[in-house]
């Protein structure tokens, strides 16, 4: 099982970015935990984050027929991209989408979704913890189709 782990603006700032609301670990941290957390399930994972919509957009495009699946946190993204989002459905790869504050308890315009519009859930407000359960969830969902 191989998935990808993509991630949007800002978070390469974590730990520095509004440590009230993303907590002070930082992004190698994040990384981190999350390799440990694929390599504890026997999952083979890339990782990949920018800062540019195009740039995320070209790798769900290159994710095709290559990933089992994919976990998005496509932070500011979320609530602005109809880019990722069309990008998410052309590919059809069973997408879970994290974000590690609670966005619906946030501002008015992180009400909306655009990228969750295409993912079978969404994990939020859990921190580094949502990545964890977005990954045990894919394998679960990824291991229950094959059988």
């Amino acid at each position: 099982m191989k998935l990808l782990i993509l991630n949007g603006p800002n978070l390469n700032m974590l730990g520095v970015r509004e440590p009230a609301i993303y907590g002070r670990q930082d992004f190698k941290a994040l990384e981190a935990f999350i390799r440990e957390t694929c390599a504890a399930e026997g999952i083979e994972c890339e990782l990949f984050q920018s800062n540019h919509e195009g740039a995320l957009v070209d790798k769900i495009q290159e994710a095709w027929g290559v990933f089992d699946g994919i976990v998005i946190n496509p932070a500011a993204y979320t609530h602005t991209s109809v880019a990722i989002l069309d990008a998410l459905k052309a590919v059809s790869i069973p997408t879970v989408e994290v974000h590690l504050s609670d966005v619906s308890r946030r501002e008015d315009f992180r009400q909306v979704s655009y990228a969750g519009m295409a993912c079978l859930k969404t994990y939020m407000g859990l921190g580094f913890e949502g990545y964890r359960r977005a990954i045990l969830f894919l394998k679960e969902y990824l291991e229950g189709r094959d059988a």
